[in-house]
């Protein structure tokens, strides 16, 4: 099976007046389906431009990436913004919800941007499914000023999942979130990675890369470190050491009853 991500020589340079900064210097990197990922580096390392590359928000200036097999180079900015939507999900670190919308239309939202609209009906069925993947079916008409940091959060991934994606990126998703908050949801992400779900994820936190499979480093635009996480954290473990182990129990086993 082909890797859901393939780059080549990815390279990605800005200009500034007469200055070039070089913000990405040549990676090459597969991902395969079913990883999960952090992406590590200092401000300034070229890991914000390599996300970018990866969520076709950004065209490299010189190198190919394949994703799901689509030369994404060879694309349009519509075609571009098509195939975001089919095979890409985003969570953020500022959740980016609507105010004003209940949780439900929040992540129905990517469903009216599909090339292939579906009914409101289906649409109401799908955000359902996905918010009850992450436990908050019974929230659904909540406004997100009416939810918890880690709640808007689980919102906003089932966003990023309502339309299958083949590949889910995180950028900092705890970066916001208490330490508590930041293990439950790292346990969200580890429970949709245990169902097949690809996940890549930028970080500054090491603690939160350790929940990950495989850290990759980013260094003056370029991977330095490309290596699997050894004493991987698992989020239901460590919330047993916050919690104890009944409160623990009742976080971890509801939120993922029905797909």
């Amino acid at each position: 099976m082909s890797p859901v991500v393939q780059l080549r020589d990815i390279r990605r340079t800005y200009r500034n007046g007469e200055l070039e900064v070089h913000a990405v210097r040549g990676i090459s990197l597969e991902i395969h389906a079913g990883e999960f990922i952090a992406i590590m580096g200092a401000s300034g390392s070229g890991k914000s431009t390599l996300m970018n590359t990866l969520g076709c928000l950004d065209r490299p200036t010189s190198g190919s990436y394949l994703l799901d097999g689509v030369d994404v180079a060879s694309l349009d900015r519509e075609a571009r913004a098509d195939l975001r939507n089919q095979k890409l999900g985003f969570v953020f670190q500022g959740f980016n919800l609507l105010p004003r919308t209940s949780a439900l239309e929040n992540v129905e939202l990517p469903m009216l941007y599909a090339q292939n609209r579906v009914s409101s009906t289906e649409m109401k069925r799908r955000a359902m499914a996905a918010l009850g993947i992450v436990g908050l079916a019974q929230r659904a008409d909540h406004l997100p000023s009416q939810l918890s940091g880690g709640q808007q959060q689980r919102v906003a991934i089932a966003r990023a999942l309502v339309n299958e994606p083949r590949l889910l990126l995180a950028d900092e998703p705890t970066g916001n979130l208490d330490s508590k908050t930041s293990v439950e949801v790292m346990g969200v992400f580890q429970r949709l990675n245990e169902q097949g779900i690809t996940i890549v994820m930028v970080t500054h936190e090491l603690d939160i890369a350790q929940y990950c499979k495989r850290i990759l480093v980013v260094r003056d635009g370029l991977v330095v470190r490309d290596e699997p996480v050894t004493g991987r954290l698992i989020a239901a473990e460590e919330l047993k050491k916050l919690l104890g182990a009944e409160a623990a129990a009742q976080l971890t086993s509801a939120p993922f009853g029905a797909k």
